[in-house]
């Protein structure tokens, strides 16, 4: 079977997984950052980022942590809640196409005090080539 490049410019597998793996992670901090959460309902906002996340192009796992240790609480009681802020998230992607590997975190560091996007791991196997 020939499969068309998704990519118009010509990458190499590598920058594109790259580049898919920043577009994962961006649209996670932007859609989801605001939406309200409380400790009986993070969980299954946590599963449904994971699931939306993983219907998007070469994703082979997703794993999101939401700390509500982190952001005070709105309201009192039973209107308790949170809004969920980017430094709660902690969400890790891994991307595969032709036996290349990306794996990427969003995550809060403390020791900058910024939620940062980085890559943790690419893994590409030697003579592949653009697409």
């Amino acid at each position: 079977m020939t499969t068309r490049p998704v990519h118009r410019a010509r990458l190499t597998t590598r920058e594109a997984l790259l580049f898919e793996a920043g577009i994962k992670l961006g649209g996670v901090f932007h859609q989801y950052v605001g939406t309200p959460v409380a400790a009986r309902t993070a969980p299954a906002l946590a599963r449904a980022i994971e699931a939306a996340v993983a219907l998007q192009p070469f994703v082979r796992a997703v794993r999101v942590r939401i700390d509500l240790g982190r952001g005070a609480p709105a309201g009192r009681g039973e209107f308790a809640y949170r809004y969920l802020t980017a430094e709660m998230l902690d969400v890790t992607v891994r991307l595969a196409d032709r036996g290349t590997e990306v794996v990427a975190r969003l995550a809060h560091r403390p020791d900058l005090r910024y939620v940062l996007m980085h890559v943790e791991r690419v893994s590409s196997p030697r003579g592949r080539g653009r697409i």
